[in-house]
């Protein structure tokens, strides 16, 4: 099952999130699911221009464009994006770390920054708030610390890229705050839904932090799900319903 699917599976109506929306990959199908409202974050501003036009103006009465980062203050930062021999690499900008060629040993690599607004999401005070994706090459830490009254009080569930390359000890330290929180944090590889205890980081998780440097295990998991703990055991069911009919279907 892949990220959208699990979306899909555990839709329930409300405001859906999309943190590091880029050009719409999650707010255009999260906007056509059953009575939902999307609220989408992309501060690049390349990228924000094509997810507005994604969406047309003016927009659906129910999708909110917001080109600003997420965090846990409100006020500024800087968006590094690196250039790969003058290309830019869009899927890399971030606003917890820079890519200094020299400092990487790097030459190909020069950078572009951004100066960009920072919101918390607890200011927004949502009160249906049933799913989130988030995608912040490095800042989930920040995005969720930002969002913890919002998390306790809606209980979305979660879908949330986590890199060791862009944040040395995130894959740690992003579920144990998600526990304390009353959350269970799972991977999911080939339809099996597994417990992050069981996680081996050393097989399943290794990548290159240099943008021009494409390598990687082999798998590579770097999506990880949390569900509400009060809900874990009956969401997982359906997941793994779900994802044993899509197993039937492709056979």
């Amino acid at each position: 099952m892949d990220e959208l699917g699990f979306h899909h599976t555990l839709h329930r109506p409300g405001t859906l999130l999309d943190v590091g929306a880029h050009d719409g990959a999650f707010a255009l199908p999260f906007s056509a699911l059953p009575d939902s409202r999307v609220l989408a974050f992309e501060p690049l501003p390349a990228a924000f221009a094509r997810l507005h036009a994604a969406f047309g103006d003016p927009l659906p009465a129910h999708v909110e464009l917001r080109r600003e980062a997420l965090g846990d203050r409100d006020g500024e930062a800087v968006l590094s994006m690196p250039l790969l021999d003058g290309a830019p690499q869009e899927q890399w900008a971030s606003t917890a770390k820079g890519y200094d060629g020299a400092a990487l040993g790097e030459p190909r690599v020069a950078e572009r920054r951004f100066p960009v607004s920072v919101r918390r999401l607890d200011g927004f005070g949502l009160r249906d708030l049933t799913a989130a994706k988030i995608d912040a090459e490095g800042a989930e830490y920040e995005v969720l610390r930002g969002a913890r009254e919002t998390l306790l009080r809606c209980r979305p569930v979660l879908s949330i890229e986590i890199e060791e390359r862009h944040r040395p000890g995130s894959t740690w330290a992003v579920p144990a705050f998600l526990d304390a929180l009353g959350y269970d944090t799972f991977w999911e590889h080939w339809d099996a839904w597994r417990p992050m205890a069981e996680f081996d980081r050393a097989l399943m998780h290794r990548a290159s932090p240099n943008p021009a440097v494409f390598e990687a295990s082999d798998p590579y998991v770097f999506v990880f799900y949390a569900l509400p703990r009060e809900h874990a055991e009956e969401m997982l069911a359906r997941l793994r319903a779900a994802a044993g009919r899509g197993a039937a279907d492709r056979r």
